[in-house]
Formats: structure tokens, sequence, C-alpha cells
């Protein structure tokens, strides 16, 4: 156990160094900034580009509208940005062999993956959490201070706990590829299974996409935390089991 916290820093120091934590931190920091300013110029944009050809009034920008952006930005394109920042973290490593002497020296494999998903994790915690308290400030101080987005805290939690599953199916397949893009395109294959999965209703509830489909109803109060506590719960569960895998697979793979 003692070799986990030493793994971690470096794990946490590469990131650093190599620019990946200053690049996400940066994406996700535009994303918060433009997710209320969108909300708040979209009329206008639609008025100059249509003028009163539009035919139609459209009605007054609110919170909701910028939370809508926020969980928009982050569902759609934040995640694959995370996807692609760290599809090589295992398999650029096996690829160059910079494992094999950490390992022949004694350092458990389990110590490999469990250092760079903690590091994975925490990067995930903070860059999210940051973009999520900006959004909030120029939201309810600057752009839209109304009460119609009364539980923000609750509809951010379940994007907190995906990113937990995401991150683990990014680890597993760059476990199993040799390549970051065997591992991007293992990571776009399960996601891609997870919302067919989501077009049957009975699955939905349990299903880790809900996380990042139904946080403005969970925002706006017309959904509540418990009705997809199965969906985070099967998100905690196959995270778990996934970075196990990863280990199980890299205890087969000959460095």
């Amino acid at each position: 156990m003692r070799t986990l916290p030493t793994m971690l820093r470096k794990e946490l120091l590469e990131t650093w160094r190599t620019y990946r934590f200053l690049i996400l931190a940066v994406v996700f920091l535009i994303f918060a900034l433009m997710s209320p300013l969108i909300a708040k110029l979209t009329p206008d944009i639609m008025k100059m580009s249509f003028g009163k050809s539009l035919g139609i009034q459209l009605p007054k920008p609110t919170s909701v509208n910028s939370w809508t952006q926020f969980y928009k930005n982050i569902g759609q394109m934040g995640i694959f940005v995370v996807a692609i920042m760290f599809s090589g973290t295992m398999s650029q490593e096996l690829g160059k062999g910079t494992l094999v002497n950490l390992v022949t020296k004694g350092l458990p494999r389990w110590v490999v993956v469990c250092s760079k998903y903690i590091s994975l994790l925490l990067q995930w915690v903070v860059i999210l959490t940051a973009s999520f308290l900006v959004t909030w400030g120029y939201t309810a101080s600057y752009y839209f201070p109304d009460h119609k987005t009364p539980h923000i805290f609750l509809g951010f939690l379940p994007l907190l706990v995906f990113g937990m599953f995401f991150l683990a199916v990014i680890l597993f397949g760059s476990t199993l590829a040799r390549n970051s893009y065997s591992g991007l395109l293992f990571t776009i294959l399960v996601m891609g299974v997870l919302y067919l999965v989501n077009l049957f209703k009975a699955a939905q509830n349990y299903n880790p996409v809900t996380l990042i489909g139904d946080n403005m109803a969970i925002t706006q109060g017309t959904k509540t935390l418990v009705k997809i506590a199965p969906g985070m719960a099967v998100a905690v569960a196959a995270a778990v089991l996934l970075v196990i895998g990863a280990v199980a697979v890299l205890n087969r793979q000959k460095l």
C-alpha cells in the first residue's frame, strides 16, 4: 500500500507536465463561461438572423436555459474530450514499455491501475466541480438570478457519479489496447451500446447514461434523485468491476 501514494504522485505530476490537466481545465472553463452567455444571447442571435421573418415571440431566457446548455456541453462534448485526452492512459505506457522496470523491481500491477484510476478521478472531480461553480456563479449572480432551478446540486451529483463509471471504461479500454485509438474506440462502443439500451424504458433508470440525461429534470424538481438511484448504483458497481477487470487484464499481459 505504501507504493500507491508514490505512484499517484507520479501520475499527477505526469498529467501536469503533459498539460492534459491544463487543457481539460481550459476546455471545461470555456463550457462554464459560455453556457450562461449562450443562453442569454440566443434570443438576440435569433432575432438578428431571422428578423421579422421568425414569426414567433421568443421567451425570455432563464436559469433553466443556462443549466440546460451546461449539461448539454458536458454530456455531449465534454465527456468525449475527456475520452480523447485519457484514451492512452495505459496503452501508451504498455506500448513504450515504461512499466517494465517498475514491475520487475516489485511494483504490484494493481497499484499501477489504481493509481491511474484515482488520478483520473481526482482530475474529473476538480475540473468538473470548478466548471460547475463558475457556471453557478455567473448564472445565479449575474445573468439569471431567478428561482427556476432550485436543485442545482442534486442535478450535478449524477454527473459526478457518471464520471466514475466513464473513467473506468476509458481505463479498461486503454488496458486492453496497445494504442490510444483502440482504447477510444472501445469507449465509443460502450457508450453506443448504453444509448441503445436506453431506448427501452424499463432499463432507463438502471442505465448509467441516465446520469447525464436527467440532470435538468432533477435540477428543476420534476424528477427526484431517488428515481435514478439504481442507475447511480449500477454506475458505481460497474466502475469497481471495470477497475478490477483492468487489473486482471494487466496481470495477464506481457510487458
